[in-house]
């Protein structure tokens, strides 16, 4: 006897109900990705001997770390719907302006109280001002270009795509500029220290990996569990919806333009720490792979998708595959074509994945 309301022969359970690859960890893309860069690293393990070493595990942890905190930043405009093309520019302008800041200091050139003088050489006069004024000078500037790009995009109505490419270009320019085309060294007597907390290691770990990993859970907690974060999925999900409800849009397109820089700033002054200079072309073409990186790990260009997890996975799976073919002598010119391959295999697999039963 059939059961009260229920149509005999009629089974609708069903209805409504997603595929299997719809459901669990495979709703998300950085499952897919992260099973791929399972596979990757086995691959490449079976193809050198020297893939899985302590030595080269801690490379691809520092290596990758050098775009992954820019694709933190990068990742919440795209969440938004936007995009930023200026981060590889503001990488290199902030390290500069780090670099420059720290040598006028250490020279007496700004601030001459901030030097005196040990046993006939310069010393710092407070010990860690000079490194923390030159940082906060980088940082500062690259605040600036992510207000000027927010203010374009949020207030007058610009395009991002647009606006951020322009600011490339004109950042890239100022680089050129006050460097006149030649690199800034950090000099001075905290040059040391410096080097020290963008450069050094704690432990076996990188000092890079270290802010990345802060960075990575202070993102998820802020995205996941306040009402901001609310705010940017929002607005990914549908602006004029978000708006209607009480959402401020200006202010948090701002706000995420903002971030994304001093992120993309933070990254530039720790490169510059590892090289031990800051060259006018550092970062040059890094807002491909930053991008490329944050796509590939589930951030969605069209908004409302994306995580510090896979932002994360992603440079891991870039830089494994980088390292995976230096090691195993494949010539260096395939690597661009292979991450082109894997954007597109990407966006693909999302397709694949959100498209209905």
């Amino acid at each position: 006897m059939a059961e009260p309301g229920r149509v005999p022969g009629l089974d609708l359970d069903n209805v409504g109900r997603a595929s299997w690859w719809q459901r669990g960890l495979f709703a998300s893309q950085s499952a897919y990705v992260s099973l791929a860069l399972v596979a990757v690293v086995i691959g490449m393990s079976l193809a050198s001997q020297n893939f899985l070493t302590a030595g080269n595990i801690s490379n691809v942890a520092q290596n990758f770390s050098f775009i992954a905190i820019a694709t933190l930043g990068i990742t919440l405009v795209i969440i938004t719907g936007g995009i930023d093309l200026s981060v590889g520019s503001v990488m290199c302008f902030a390290a500069i302006i780090s670099a420059m800041t720290m040598t006028a200091l250490s020279d007496g050139s700004i601030a001459p109280w901030l030097i005196t003088t040990v046993d006939g050489k310069p010393a710092a006069a407070v010990p860690g001002l000079i490194v923390a004024l030159s940082i906060l000078a980088g940082l500062a500037v690259s605040l600036v270009i992510g207000l000027a790009n927010g203010f374009a995009i949020a207030r007058l109505g610009l395009s991002p795509f647009v606006t951020t490419l322009g600011m490339l270009s004109i950042v890239r320019g100022l680089c050129y500029v006050v460097t006149n085309g030649r690199g800034s060294f950090p000099s001075g007597p905290d040059a040391d220290l410096f080097y020290a907390i963008t450069a050094g290691r704690v432990g076996p770990l990188p000092m890079s990996f270290v802010y990345l990993v802060g960075l990575a859970i202070v993102m998820a907690i802020v995205l996941h569990h306040t009402a901001w974060g609310r705010h940017v999925f929002a607005l990914g999900g549908n602006e004029k919806a978000a708006e209607l409800t009480g959402v401020p849009v200006g202010r948090v397109k701002i706000q995420v333009y903002v971030l994304s820089a001093l992120a993309a700033g933070l990254n530039g002054i720790i490169v510059s720490g590892w090289l031990g200079s800051a060259p006018a072309n550092m970062a040059n073409s890094y807002e491909l792979n930053i991008i490329a990186a944050a796509v590939i790990g589930g951030a969605n260009l069209a908004g409302g998708i994306g995580g510090p997890l896979g932002a994360i996975v992603g440079c891991i799976l870039l830089e494994v595959i980088r390292n995976g073919l230096v090691l195993a002598q494949v010539s260096s010119y395939w690597q661009q074509t292979l991450v082109g391959c894997i954007i597109v295999l990407a966006v693909l697999v999302d397709r694949l994945r959100t498209r209905g039963p």
